[in-house]
């Protein structure tokens, strides 16, 4: 069974790599899927061919994985994929309640896709990237939340970081 994992993955966190790690030993396939489109609520720094990389390096080791970019509409690149579950993860309740409205609209587009919940481990639970941007905005040390291939990538985009 194949499934999609989506993110935007800016940076790719601790519990991003977590999770996908979890959902690749759940499908025999998983489709590890970077979102390449303009947002009008994030500003990615990283470009989508810098995502990729930091991706494909991280999860190397995980055969069953493939790595893409989407834009446009993630249903459209699931039915194009012909791939009916996505795997979406939450790290509190209000992401509960955030990503069953979404999985609720995405069944309006595509009734027969599934979507796989998986809670983030707790000392997950409270990462955000747009926090790491931040902490490494102002020259914190982001180590605990990424790896260091992550935090290098970082350190050339937010000099300090």
């Amino acid at each position: 069974m194949q499934a999609i994992f989506p993110g935007t993955f800016d940076p790719l966190t601790r519990g991003h790599l977590d999770l996908i790690t979890r959902a690749a030993k759940l499908f025999s396939h998983l489709v590890v899927a970077a979102n390449a489109g303009q947002s009008s609520v994030k500003k990615p720094i990283f470009s989508i061919e810098e995502r990729l990389v930091l991706l494909k390096t991280e999860l190397q080791g995980l055969a069953n994985v493939e790595v893409l970019s989407f834009s446009g509409l993630l249903v459209d690149f699931a039915k194009a994929r012909q791939i009916k579950t996505l795997v979406r993860g939450f790290r509190n309740s209000s992401d509960c309640e955030y990503e069953s409205q979404l999985m609720h609209m995405n069944q309006q587009l595509v009734p027969d896709l599934e979507v796989v919940f998986l809670a983030a481990r707790p000392q997950h639970s409270f990462v955000r990237a747009s926090w790491i941007r931040e902490i490494a905005a102002f020259g914190g040390d982001v180590s605990p939340f990424v790896t260091p291939a992550v935090a290098a990538a970082l350190n050339t985009k937010i000099p300090g970081a």
